[in-house]
Formats: structure tokens, C-alpha cells, sequence
């Protein structure tokens, strides 16, 4: 495999090519893999691609330009020296657009154009001037009638919510109704709360000095579609009800859930430019964040999105929170009840496909022979499952959101194979239509095989045995994330004083990563920083002004 790119002020693509056997020193012609295409600095393109062009550069003897299309890309090799030849043809626009494809048969459904930059500017100016001359001075208990509203109309409609997201990116239909209900749960639990949560606070140590908590104004969101409504829900519920105004860039596969939230906004008695969905490219998200009227960006992604989103937001002195990956350790104590961990085990390894930042990814189990028992009772629980359409209730396997996704998977099973990991259970694609997986469990992976680091995005669990309490607390804490984490044991008071030593934001005893409107959710490390939900999730974008009378 080579990976061919070229890079512009404008643009980098990045080819990924397999190359066959040379044969007496002819030409050799590459097939092509798999073409991105993204913006340099923006989410999605990798802070180390400048590197890589550099090094590309150096290694020409002549300096030759790199061209990579979404077309027939031959790669010659004469001598030391590489020439890179292409017939162009264009991007195909559905790479480009908005749209919305079965995960559960691959199929297209709708296209949605992006839009273009004056309607971008458009947008940013209607919400710019509803902050500075409406929204901000609406009163706390005004725009939280708004929210509360909004949390209302979500339940009416949950099942046409939950459609959305089944359709859109394959979640299992009664989990789509749980996101739904999750979603509504922290609009409603930031309205009634909002006068406490905002209210002007006193400095008993300085009398005469109060502290008030203000908006700041504009604040741009970048989601993935994992959790469609429920990342909508956790930056609209608290920021509206301080009197933020929100701009959202969702995934490019769920348009549909995007324009549902908005819309229940707008029915709530949101005005025009409190809440805005925009179908903007990467390049449009890097002009916003430049913008001087966004004062604030949030983004769940990527590790590398959220650098490339942190340093250009940085440069412009802009607040930013981060939720990145994840790959949280499930640590079973000798004195905890194997067949509960077991079953919350699969539980939290298969919600969602495993598809969850706060999956719970590498299962570490103290004592080889419960090791044993418990590698056997997940190979049961994993390997047990109903394949079939999302839609179906009876369905307890559903798809993967993306032929994309589904194709980085088992790159990652078969590197991990490669590098001496065993397969206990799966690692194929299922013979169906749309983006299925068998469930798999891998074993046996050192400490130089990728995914012994790596966040494996899918239905994969990692096991590991080891012999005491002091190797899975290191184990749990060898890795650059920090998201969540679980304890199994039935000494409660132990696994609290052992969860202080895990590197975290977030550490669960007896369950796997649990969700609540009250709870603050948030990592270390490569994990990001900030915190959503919960009191904690208000303040992030508050400006906490103090007023001090002499």
C-alpha cells in the first residue's frame, strides 16, 4: 500500500493505492483504494500532513508535484525517483454533499447541496445581530420557556425522531428512542434549572462584590452522527438558556436528524438566528472559526479534528471545548460478580455498534482463570446476536453507519492479526447488503501492536488477563485517551478509592459509561477538555464578570 498526496493552499488529497509486484523493471500501475479530500487546518485533516508533503518534496530528485483525483491514479518508479501520473475526472458530488444512505443496505436516499458562502455569511450576520439586539436580553426565564418547549415537542415526535436516526446511521430502532428521550431530558433539565444555575452569586469574603454570569455570544458546534440529537442537545439546552446564540456543522450522513432538531427549535419559538443548522464544507467551518462575531467553538470528533480545531480557534483567542476518542478500560476485580460483568460488558461494548466514544473497549480482568470464564461468557453474549434491519425490534445487530467506517474497521482487526493478536470471535463482514460486522473479540495484544493503543470504532472488544490489581490500573492507564473508564467489584468503597487512580473524566462502578442530563461528561489527555452536561456543561461559554462596588 502507498499513500499519494498533494497538497495546495487550498486543498490536501490523500490517495491510498495498492501496488503490485514489478516486473522486470516495467511501470507498475497502482489501483486505487480510497481518495479524502479536506482543507489544510481544518477537522479531519491531519496536523502531520504538512510533514509528510515535506518529506513527499524532499524525496523527489527534481522536485515533481504529486496529483491525486478521484480517478485512475498510476504510480511509475524509474530509478530512485517517482513520477505520479493521473487521467482527471471530478470529484463525484455525493462525496461532496449532504446526504442520507441506509447503513442497513447501502443504498442513497437523499442528497442535500452544501451551501454556498454567501448564504454562510448570511447566516452568521442573522445570528450575530439576534444575539447583540434580542437574544441576550431576553430574560433567563423567556428562553428557557423556549427549551422547555422544545424538550415537549421532542417527545411528541420521538418515534419520527428515532426514524431519522435508524435511516441515517443504522442505530438499533429502541436506542434510537432512548437517544430521543435522553436528548429531551437535557433540554428540559437545563430550563428548569437555568435561574438557579445563572444566578448573580455574592463573594461572602468581599462585600459588596457579586459575581454575574453573562453570554458571550456566538458559538459554533462541530458534531458527529454517532448520537445525532443527543450532541445537538448537550451545546442548544444550556447555551440558549444563557443567551448564547448556536451554529451548528453536523455530519454529512444524518442532514435529516439535523434539520428535525432545527426544526423543533424553530416550532419552540426560537427566532431566526438563535439556532442554526448549516450543510457547510470544512473550509466554510475554518472562515467561521476566523470569523470575529463566533466567540466560542465546540467539537466532538476526532483527535486529530480537535487539534486542528483547537489550534485555529487558538489563534484567534476563542474558548474551545473538545470531546475527542476514547479508549475506556472495563477493569473486573477478583471479587467481582462475573456474570453481571459479563453482561454489562456486551452491553456497553455493543451499544450503539460500539460505535460510543465511552465504549467500553479493552476489557482487563484480574486472574487467568476467571480471564478464562470470562472470555468464554463474552464470546457467548457477543456471538449470540439477531442480524437484520435496524428498523426491527426483534433486531439486536444492526449495521455499522458507513461503508467507510466499516472498511477502517477491519483494517484495524487485520493489522492487529498481522502484528500476532488473536481472533476469538469474528473479524468478517457478514454476506448482506448495507455495512454489517460480526461482533469480534481479539486477545494476546502486546504492547507494540497498534491496536493495543488504538480506539477501535465498532463492535470489537480487546481482552486482557492479568495477574493483580496494580497490572490493570497501569494497563487501564497505558493509552493517550482519558474519557471513561468502569470498575467491577462488590467492595464499592475499594473500586471508588481505585477509580481516583485511573486517568480519566469519567469512571463507572458495576456499569459501563452511563448517560444523565445531571452528570458533567468530559475526558483528559488525548480525550479533550471542557466538560457537557450536568452544572459543570453550563459554564464552559459564560462570561463570569465580576461587579464590584467600593
Amino acid at each position: 500500500m502507498i499513500m499519494i498526496i498533494n497538497k495546495t493552499p487550498d486543498v490536501v488529497r490523500i490517495c491510498t493505492c495498492r501496488l503490485p509486484n514489478r516486473r522486470n523493471g516495467a511501470p507498475v500501475h497502482a489501483r486505487l483504494e480510497s481518495v479524502e479530500e479536506t482543507t489544510p487546518g481544518s477537522p479531519g485533516c491531519l496536523p502531520f500532513l504538512h510533514y509528510i508533503c515535506e518529506i513527499i518534496r524532499k524525496s523527489h530528485n527534481s522536485g515533481d508535484s504529486t496529483f491525486v483525483y478521484s480517478s485512475t491514479v498510476t504510480r511509475q518508479i524509474h530509478s530512485n525517483r517517482y513520477l505520479y501520473q493521473t487521467r482527471a475526472s471530478p470529484t463525484p458530488a455525493t462525496m461532496r454533499n449532504y446526504h442520507t444512505r441506509s447503513p442497513a443496505t447501502g443504498k442513497l436516499v437523499k442528497e442535500y447541496p452544501e451551501i454556498s458562502n454567501a448564504e454562510v455569511q448570511e447566516a452568521v450576520g442573522k445570528a450575530h445581530s439576534r444575539y447583540e439586539n434580542d437574544w441576550r436580553f431576553r430574560s433567563i426565564a423567556e428562553r428557557a420557556r423556549v427549551v422547555a418547549k422544545a424538550a415537549a415537542i421532542m417527545r411528541e415526535k420521538a418515534d419520527e425522531l428515532a426514524g431519522y436516526v435508524t435511516l441515517e446511521m443504522g442505530k438499533l430502532i429502541d436506542q434510537s428512542r432512548s437517544e430521543v428521550e435522553l436528548s429531551a431530558a437535557i433540554m428540559e433539565y437545563y430550563a428548569t434549572h437555568a435561574e438557579r444555575l445563572l444566578k448573580t452569586r455574592a463573594i461572602p469574603e468581599a462585600p459588596g462584590s457579586v459575581i454575574a454570569s453573562e453570554p458571550i455570544g456566538v458559538l459554533l458546534a462541530v458534531e458527529p452522527w454517532n448520537f445525532p440529537y443527543y450532541q445537538l442537545a448537550r451545546v442548544a439546552g444550556p447555551q440558549l438558556v444563557v443567551g448564547n446564540v448556536v451554529m451548528v456543522k453536523h455530519a454529512r450522513n444524518v442532514p435529516q436528524c439535523a434539520l428535525a432538531f432545527a426544526r423543533i427549535l424553530e416550532e419552540a419559538g426560537a427566532p431566526e438566528g438563535v439556532y442554526t443548522n448549516l450543510f457547510c464544507s470544512f473550509h466554510q467551518v475554518n472562515a467561521l472559526i476566523d470569523d470575529f462575531r463566533v466567540r466560542g467553538v465546540t467539537l466532538t470528533g476526532s483527535e486529530q479534528a480537535g487539534a486542528a480545531v483547537a489550534e485555529r480557534a487558538g489563534r484567534q483567542m476563542k474558548k474551545v471545548v473538545l470531546e475527542l476518542g476514547g479508549s475506556d478500560p472495563f477493569i473486573v476485580l477478583e471479587d467481582a460478580k462475573l456474570d453481571h460483568a459479563i453482561i454489562q460488558g456486551a452491553e456497553g461494548r455493543l451499544r450503539v455498534m460500539g460505535q460510543e466514544c465511552t465504549s467500553s473497549k479493552r476489557f482487563i480482568i484480574v486472574g487467568k482463570e476467571r480471564g478464562r470464564i470470562f472470555l468464554e461468557g463474552l464470546v457467548q453474549a457477543m456471538g449470540n446476536l439477531k442480524v437484520g434491519d435496524p428498523a426491527d425490534n426483534s433486531t439486536t445487530l444492526g449495521p455499522l453507519s458507513s461503508e467507510q467506517t466499516l472498511h477502517d474497521l477491519l483494517k484495524q482487526i487485520h493489522s492487529a492479526k498481522a502484528h500476532g493478536a488473536r481472533i476469538v470471535l469474528g473479524g468478517k463482514r457478514l454476506d448482506r447488503p448495507g455495512f454489517y460486522i460480526e461482533p469480534t473479540i481479539i486477545t494476546d495484544i502486546a504492547e507494540d501492536n497498534p491496536l493495543y493503543q488504538a480506539e477501535a470504532f465498532g463492535p470489537v472488544a480487546s481482552v486482557y488477563v492479568v495477574d493483580n490489581e496494580e497490572q490493570a490500573v497501569k494497563l487501564a492507564n497505558a493509552t493517550q485517551y482519558g474519557l471513561g473508564a468502569s470498575i467491577f467489584s462488590t467492595d464499592i468503597a475499594h473500586a471508588q478509592a481505585l477509580a481516583t487512580r485511573i486517568d480519566s473524566g469519567m469512571v463507572f462502578i458495576n456499569s459501563p459509561a452511563y448517560f444523565a442530563p445531571e452528570l458533567p461528561f468530559g475526558g483528559v489527555k488525548n480525550s479533550g477538555f471542557g466538560r457537557e452536561t450536568g452544572e459543570l456543561g453550563i459554564g464552559e461559554f459564560i462570561n463570569y464578570k465580576l461587579i464590584r462596588v467600593a
